[in-house]
């Protein structure tokens, strides 16, 4: 009999890092069955290979689907919960990249939550998705997956921004990773849980956008939708961003994009165009007086592409211009041509 959320099945995303795939893996199927059902991994196109190693795996809770073409990471997701929906009748879905895991009985504190909130009561959550608190693994907290509430929804949290809070003004504080649970708004797809009724209420995300904000694009529609989610720091979950040497492995990890160095280049153009879809979502009609600060803001990073500037230009362009038309049917391969990689 399944554990107290009922059927669980995992959905992992991975391209070309096989050993990152190897210890998530292991990491999931030290579950037992009555906590994860199955594991749906989407390869997205691997060539290191991690399909052949996929092939000779035996346990028979692993579903591979493979595609042809890398889908990014939003194809890739589309495609695992498809998946997952489809053939394997789940209750919930765990969302995670290749290199994000449960930490060790993760998956067993997600099934315990409201037993351990009612005093053993039957598992009836009051969220429609579960964000886990992601660490590194020596500890940290992993700043890149640090989930937040839309300050133009919530006067706290936009006069925190408004005043100078950055990140830390609409974010989850620290000390909320030791407190009992939150309403939020916006998380990562790393230790990302989601009832499959919400799924069938909001779809699939767009396997259009490539890269980057695919997941905030998706959790904050829930939410719009009027779905509820749930912060819960007692459910644990570890990025290992061990191959990144900076001392802040977290904002390495979002390819200096904070900074304004974008490498390889092609990720200017969905960083940008993404991200405005996320703001006009997120501020509705002050989306258009707070374009007039962040795009001279964005224009300043082009003295980070030295030589590359031109090009940069150019994929900033069309990035604002298909972000502002909500255009997401871009070929990866039209994109690469604006960078000069086509």
């Amino acid at each position: 009999m399944p554990a107290g959320a009922g059927r669980l099945v995992a959905v992992v995303v991975t391209h070309n890092r096989l050993d990152k795939l190897k210890a998530t893996l292991a990491r999931l199927l030290e579950s037992p069955a009555d906590e994860l059902a199955a594991v749906v991994v989407a390869d997205n196109a691997s060539s290191d290979g991690t399909g052949a190693w996929l092939a000779a795996q035996e346990d028979p809770r692993l579903d591979i689907c493979t595609s042809g073409t890398n889908r990014g990471g939003a194809g890739g997701f589309e495609m695992g919960m498809r998946r997952a929906m489809e053939a394997h009748d789940p209750d919930w879905l765990a969302v995670m990249d290749d290199d994000g895991r449960p930490a060790p009985g993760g998956l067993r504190a997600f099934h315990d939550l409201p037993a351990h909130r009612q005093g053993g009561a039957a598992w009836d959550s009051a969220w429609d998705a579960v964000a886990a608190a992601v660490y590194f693994p020596d500890g940290r907290i992993c700043e890149m997956n640090r989930p937040s509430r839309n300050p133009f929804w919530h006067a706290r949290e936009f006069l925190r921004t408004l005043f100078g809070g950055g990140r830390s003004g609409f974010h989850v504080q620290p000390s909320d990773y030791e407190g009992p649970g939150m309403q939020i708004d916006v998380t990562s797809f790393v230790g990302f849980f989601i009832s499959a009724a919400a799924v069938r209420r909001i779809g699939y995300p767009d396997p259009e956008l490539f890269i980057y904000g695919d997941d905030g694009l998706y959790t904050l529609g829930l939410t719009k939708a009027g779905g509820r989610i749930g912060f819960e720091p007692s459910v644990r979950f570890e990025h290992d961003l061990s191959t990144f040497q900076a001392k802040d492995a977290g904002q390495a990890k979002q390819d200096a994009a904070q900074r304004g160095r974008f490498i390889p280049l092609w990720k200017a153009y969905y960083y940008h165009r993404n991200l405005l879809l996320l703001y006009r979502m997120a501020a509705g009609w002050l989306f258009w007086p707070a374009l007039l600060v962040v795009l001279p803001k964005w224009l300043l990073k082009t003295r980070q592409h030295g030589g590359s500037r031109r090009i940069f230009l150019r994929l900033m362009a069309h990035a604002v211009r298909d972000g502002l038309l909500r255009r997401t049917a871009v070929s990866h391969q039209r994109v690469l041509q604006l960078s000069g990689e086509g």
